[in-house]
């Protein structure tokens, strides 16, 4: 989970062509994050990122849509805290599917990992407009402090930062101990792969 990649565009076209790019750069884990998309649309998009995930040995996630994830044969879903709960996706998805939650505090990873995501995605970092409402911001003191708690009562989830994440953000922050670094504008409008 060492670079997972978050999809962006203007039109599913889009998406799917920055999938790719992003794929060529180095993105191990992709998920497709449409909004406001009827779900036939939704799922032939997923289809065709997913084949695009297989060319290049990502594993390819979606946002939110259980259902879509599962018609796609997705390697999981990647859900909000307003989603669709865990346990659920779990009913629909089958025990062998991944599964991540957005958190934003320890109590929400706390919550999430008793709901038994696989994953969770801790952010944001810093300011981004890829999201809208926007959850208050982490930074470093933010990471490192919910790390510290994670650690202390024995926790070892894996754990995604995400949020306005630059290059030269991710060294400080893989030393807090972070599991993967999520990104979408840094992979879609950078030339070079981010990896060192």
């Amino acid at each position: 989970m060492k670079l997972y990649y978050i999809s962006q565009g203007k039109t599913i076209e889009e998406h799917l062509t920055n999938i790719e790019v992003a794929c060529q750069k180095g993105a191990t884990w992709v998920q497709l994050r449409l909004k406001e998309v009827e779900e036939l649309d939704y799922l032939d998009a997923a289809l065709k990122a997913k084949a695009i995930c297989e060319q290049y040995d990502a594993k390819f996630l979606v946002n939110d849509h259980v259902n879509v994830a599962k018609e796609s044969k997705a390697f999981g879903v990647h859900l909000g805290l307003g989603d669709t709960p865990i346990a659920e996706a779990r009913a629909q998805l089958g025990s062998k599917a991944i599964i991540g939650g957005t958190a934003n505090t320890f109590e929400d990873c706390v919550q999430h990992i008793k709901d038994g995501v696989d994953y969770v995605g801790l952010g944001p970092f810093r300011f981004t407009t890829t999201k809208s409402n926007l959850s208050p911001i982490l930074g470093l003191e933010g990471y490192q402090k919910i790390m510290n708690q994670l650690k202390e009562q024995g926790y070892n989830t894996p754990i995604v930062a995400i949020g306005g994440i630059k290059a030269e953000d991710i060294a400080a922050i893989e030393a807090t101990g972070i599991s993967g670094i999520a990104v979408s504008t840094l992979l879609t409008h950078t030339e070079e792969s981010v990896l060192s």
